[in-house]
């Protein structure tokens, strides 16, 4: 069977034709289709799998697709079979005689996929099956797993055993056959992880292909088209642009940015973009996984590649925003190579007494009098001709010293860019942004305009609970009846629990994990008296081994061991989430007391920027997991007077108030 236009498999057909057709057939599709080099490893897996099926498959009925399309995870299942009400996903290993833990993960992983994205999959049964061909038979239980989705526990299988597990599981079918032209043709709306996201754009898939497409999520398409659009305009009327991108936690700010970067990745193009960001573990750990991503696709293809020349390209388009300034310091007249320059969360700008101090330390200028954002305003100006600017703002998630806000980037342009056009989110208005005062000086200008496309409303994140980021504002602003109602609304799809158990939470946290989902422990940086519980705040992590390593690393976030802190996570993301909450934000009746542990006692949080700044952490803490969170509020200790009982009580009693449920 011929593919007459796009699909997201290299071959498919019914079973029953499939293994009449001819092999040779069978193999020219899949070469057709496949969009590398056909290696002559990959042709004989291919016959190998092929034959394995036919035999397997022999008195089943049912439609087969191989190599079917994972764009989100940048992978190819190797074969979909549907019989009934069934759906097999199967993994080979030709020549394989072990099952292992990562080829486990794997297959899983496919499954949860179509169960969590492609929405004819939703309901219907899904049983991922590794095939390790030439491994000894295995005795297990085939069961489905906990999370009662109709998703069945990996199964190991060699070439002899896969026709007996298909038996036993097709005489358990319960449910109406699924129609494969509809299922094959069914919509597919994932959400990927920024890591995922970033492989997946950096390997050619468009930002269509990797983000969901229900009516809720399709601004995050219009955005980018809007920023496009705003490019090209720019370029054709030589005109100099800014705009401001606004977006709840998670819903795809950075995706946005990246989306743009990677279609303008050419840097001989007169459109060549670069992505910025002062977040450093997020350009750390992107950069890392575009790397290991890169090395490891064209390794599998044959060719001879050094990592050090894949990260020497990657880093060009995503850099760290410091490292821009400084190179623009070398030349104070020399345009940059880009045209557009990206800034993510844009907001955590300095402001002009952090800069004009690290100007003096560090650079040994001392008259320097100017805010990062004016300043890098100023590298982008120094083109003759046209540039853009776009400043993807969080609101709410400024969490360090000396950021600035986006109301200096306004500022600055009122002040020293009058020419310069502006484009504006209408939501930039919003209290949480803090640049209300900044717009209304900038009204009169003629060339200020708003646009609603540049805001991004819905979180994509948790794509089992659009509400998160809802949820968590109303707790921090302490607003317990709507935060009871919005929890209530999201409970049975995005589990929130809570316990004082630090021990029943790591063990909850791995019950959930599925596959290579990633877990992890998240706390606020000023949580220094977390040590009894082996939380050290101190104890610095690298985060490209915590976010980036298997689960047989002990630097892993898998682990459980070393703890990430809000600057560590800002950014990213984990599948599911353990916060522990310490003493260093606690609550009351009458508001929220922030404290600041020094020396052997807890000190009050005085200054209203500091307070703001450990609000916000606990807000990037609460919204960093896709699918589900669990919650510690210690019991504290009678003995210590570093942690008494009342300093962690009220917070327990207060979201235990709020409904979450207690483990």
């Amino acid at each position: 069977m011929i593919n007459r236009r796009m699909n997201r498999y290299y071959y498919s057909n019914s079973i029953k034709n499939f293994i009449k057709e001819d092999i040779t057939e069978i193999i020219g599709q899949l070469a057709i289709n496949n969009e590398f080099n056909l290696e002559q490893n990959q042709r004989d897996a291919w016959i190998e799998e092929i034959r394995i099926l036919r035999t397997a498959l022999r008195t089943f009925e049912g439609s087969i697709y191989l190599e079917y399309s994972i764009p989100r995870m940048g992978k190819r299942i190797d074969a979909v079979i549907i019989i009934k009400s069934i759906i097999f996903i199967l993994e080979f290993k030709v020549g394989e005689k072990e099952y292992s833990a990562h080829a486990i993960d794997q297959v899983y992983d496919y499954a949860l996929d179509l169960k969590n994205f492609h929405e004819e999959s939703h309901s219907q049964y899904i049983v991922p099956i590794l095939i390790a061909t030439n491994a000894n038979n295995v005795k297990q239980e085939i069961a489905l797993s906990d999370h009662q989705d109709k998703t069945f526990i990996p199964i190991k299988c060699n070439q002899n055993t896969l026709i007996g597990v298909m038996e036993y599981i097709c005489k358990m079918d319960d449910g109406n056959n699924i129609d494969s032209r509809r299922w094959e043709t069914g919509r597919y709306s994932p959400t990927p992880t920024i890591v995922e996201a970033a492989m997946a754009l950096y390997n050619g898939h468009s930002v269509h292909e990797i983000s969901r497409s229900d009516a809720g999520a399709q601004n995050l398409k219009t955005t980018a088209q809007a920023i496009s659009d705003i490019i090209n305009i720019s370029k054709e009327r030589s005109q100099k642009s800014i705009c401001f991108v606004t977006g709840v936690p998670g819903a795809g700010k950075t995706l946005v940015g990246l989306n743009i970067a990677t279609k303008n990745i050419d840097k001989d193009n007169e459109m060549y973009s670069v992505f910025l960001s002062g977040n450093g573990p997020l350009v750390s750990v992107l950069r890392e996984a575009l790397t290991r991503d890169k090395v490891k696709t064209e390794r599998e293809r044959g060719k001879k590649i050094k990592k050090t020349e894949v990260a020497s390209e990657v880093k060009m388009f995503i850099q760290n925003v410091h490292h821009f300034r400084d190179d623009c310091l070398v030349d104070d007249t020399k345009a940059p190579i880009e045209h557009v320059a990206l800034f993510d969360e844009a907001q955590r700008a300095w402001n002009i007494e952090q800069t004009r101090n690290y100007m003096r330390r560090k650079k040994n200028i001392s008259n320097f009098d100017i805010s990062e954002p004016e300043f890098l305003i100023s590298c982008l100006d120094r083109h003759k001709e046209w540039a853009v600017i776009v400043c993807l703002v969080g609101g709410g998630q400024e969490i360090n010293t000396g950021e600035a806000s986006i109301g200096a980037w306004i500022e600055a342009l009122n002040k020293s860019y009058p020419d310069w056009h502006v484009y504006i989110s209408p939501k930039l208005t919003d209290t949480e942004y803090t640049a209300s005062k900044a717009l209304e000086k900038i009204q009169s200008r003629e060339n200020v305009s708003y646009d609603e496309n540049l805001h991004l409303s819905v979180s994509l994140r948790s794509f089992r609970a659009e509400k998160v980021s809802l949820l968590v504002k109303q707790i921090l602003d302490m607003e317990k009846e709507n935060a009871r109602e919005t929890l209530r609304s999201i409970s049975c799809n995005y589990p929130m629990v809570l316990t004082r158990n630090l021990k029943t939470a790591k063990n909850w946290l791995r019950k959930n994990a599925r596959g290579s989902e990633r877990y992890g422990l998240i706390v606020s940086s000023n949580a220094e008296r977390l040590k009894p519980h082996a939380i050290d705040v101190k104890s610095p992590i690298d985060p490209i081994h915590w976010f980036l390593d298997d689960k047989g690393d002990v630097r892993s976030s898998y682990y459980l061991e070393q703890v990430a802190t809000e600057f560590h996570i800002q950014g990213l993301e984990l599948d599911w989430a353990c916060v522990t909450w310490d003493a260093d934000f606690r609550y009351t009746d009458n508001g929220w007391l922030h404290k600041n542990f020094c020396g052997d006692k807890w000190k009050n949080v005085d200054k209203t920027y500091r307070k703001t700044y450990l609000k916000n952490a606990y807000r990037v803490l609460l919204t960093r997991a896709r699918q589900g969170m669990v919650i510690v509020v210690p019991e504290g200790d009678l003995e210590d007077p570093t942690r008494k009982p009342e300093f962690y009580d009220p917070t327990y009693c207060y979201l235990k108030d709020i409904g979450f449920k207690i483990l």
